[in-house]
């Protein structure tokens, strides 16, 4: 993979844990802090559970209805 692939998968897994963010709070402070911890944050919705039960297609699907 070049690093042009790897910053665009980056980038999607960014919006996509905002998106998750948004979806669960709905508060722009929990956003921004968020937005600056994602990938920390991404995982930790992983090991709780969150995106379980097809929730991990759900939440995306819903922005774009």
């Amino acid at each position: 993979m070049e690093t042009r692939d790897k910053s665009i998968i980056y980038g999607i897994l960014g919006i996509y844990s905002l998106m998750i963010s948004w979806h669960y709070n709905h508060s722009i402070i929990l956003l921004i802090i968020h937005y600056i911890f994602w990938p920390i944050y991404l995982i930790y919705e992983l090991l709780i559970g969150h995106l379980s039960h097809d929730l991990w297609r759900t939440i995306p699907l819903s922005y774009f209805k």
